[in-house]
């Protein structure tokens, strides 16, 4: 075993999709706090992670189908990615989710998704988890810090002087 310093668990929010009304939408507010911060920070290799609110609703659409709307804002901090100096970022995004009853999965091995907001309804539907996915897919992929440069790179054959 490794000694690694304990970390909070990640957090959980669960809806069962059984217990969602299907005539009015069911309204949801996660705010993790401060431990909970950590954790997702840790989980997605961020710095810090000061503030983290997902706010929205869950509606019906359909017979057993169900969309999912909410605001996502935080306030990240993020390696640079070449010189590895805190870089902070604000994320302020819409998220929008479909859970269909009746999904099917493509059966081909390569296979155009028609629509990739849709996917399954779940038993369990965990809006921590959507929360950290949504924010995971919003946070910039390669951060910069101001005046990070790559630099040239200059190859030659071995023996000679570039």
């Amino acid at each position: 075993m490794t000694d690694t310093p304990d970390l909070p668990a990640m957090p959980t929010q669960p809806l069962r999709s059984a217990a969602l009304s299907a005539r009015k939408p069911t309204r949801f507010t996660f705010q993790p706090d401060a431990a909970a911060r950590t954790a997702i920070a840790a989980s997605l290799g961020l710095i810090g992670l000061s503030k983290l609110s997902f706010t929205g609703e869950i509606r019906p659409t359909g017979r057993h189908d169900f969309t999912l709307e909410a605001r996502i804002e935080a306030q990240a901090v993020q390696p640079c990615s070449i010189s590895l100096a805190p870089v902070p970022c604000r994320i302020a995004e819409d998220v929008r989710r479909r859970f269909d009853a009746d999904f099917k999965a493509p059966e081909a091995e390569e296979a155009e998704m028609i629509d990739d907001e849709v996917e399954p309804l779940p038993e369990i539907l965990d809006i921590a988890a959507i929360a950290v996915e949504a924010l995971s897919l919003a946070l910039p992929l390669y951060p910069r810090a101001p005046g990070a440069e790559l630099g040239d790179a200059v190859i030659a054959a071995p023996g000679t002087i570039p």
